[in-house]
């Protein structure tokens, strides 16, 4: 069984937004199932064949900058990403207990930063509905660095960027491929979230030290 935090050893607090913080959820509807039926309509298609049209265009983009890209699916697929996030984003929540921990590391002596995938469009849509950037010293989102968090780069240029010590760092994550960039990097504290869909069950998770949720970081032991 894995222990919980040294938080004495850690200095920095680096938090994913989608699946970590806020509910996947809301990404799942919106790309499994509003994006489809968009796409149908636009095109004349079966709400089917607009799925399977769209299921290789997605896989050819997943790990890339493009992938998180509003500007890039917009044109892609000839619909308003980021108007239709906006429409539907009462659907936006955050997961259990996430608010009550970024409450709680405010008593801690730690800087907490946003490091996020999401584009800029989609984390003003999805900061709004949540006031989550109150709960941050500094916000980081890969479109400005130009690679993703799977990347390497990514994690020299935040480095550069934030003059954090890997070794006094925790980062948590739902995605194993960006933890995997984080734990090359040489960040020490590293946790996978392994519920990041409320309307899912929890995943099986073997590879990292990994909790339900962000809250049990703080009390209940990790699994």
């Amino acid at each position: 069984m894995a222990t919980l935090p040294q938080w004495q050893a850690i200095d920095t607090v680096l938090l994913d937004m989608d699946g970590t913080l806020l509910d996947l959820r809301f990404d799942n509807y919106f790309w499994l199932d509003l994006v489809p039926e968009r796409y149908a309509a636009k095109h004349g298609l079966t709400l089917a064949e607009a799925r399977e049209a769209l299921r290789p265009m997605f896989a050819d983009r997943q790990g890339t900058l493009d992938w998180y890209c509003t500007d890039f699916w917009t044109r892609a697929l000839s619909l308003d990403i980021a108007g239709m996030k906006r429409e539907v984003r009462e659907h936006v929540r955050f997961l259990p207990g996430a608010e009550e921990f970024l409450r709680a590391l405010r008593d801690k002596s730690v800087r907490v930063a946003l490091v996020t995938n999401a584009h800029l469009d989609s984390l003003k849509v999805k900061a709004t509905q949540t006031g989550l950037l109150n709960y941050f010293d500094v916000v980081f989102s890969s479109h400005s660095f130009g690679v993703p968090k799977e990347h390497p780069a990514f994690w020299q240029q935040l480095e550069a960027a934030l003059n954090f010590d890997p070794r006094r760092t925790l980062f948590v994550d739902d995605s194993h491929s960006v933890l995997r960039a984080a734990q090359k990097h040489g960040i020490a504290h590293i946790f996978a979230i392994s519920k990041p869909d409320s309307g899912m069950d929890k995943r099986d998770v073997s590879e990292f030290m990994s909790v339900e949720a962000v809250s049990h970081l703080l009390g209940e032991p990790a699994r």
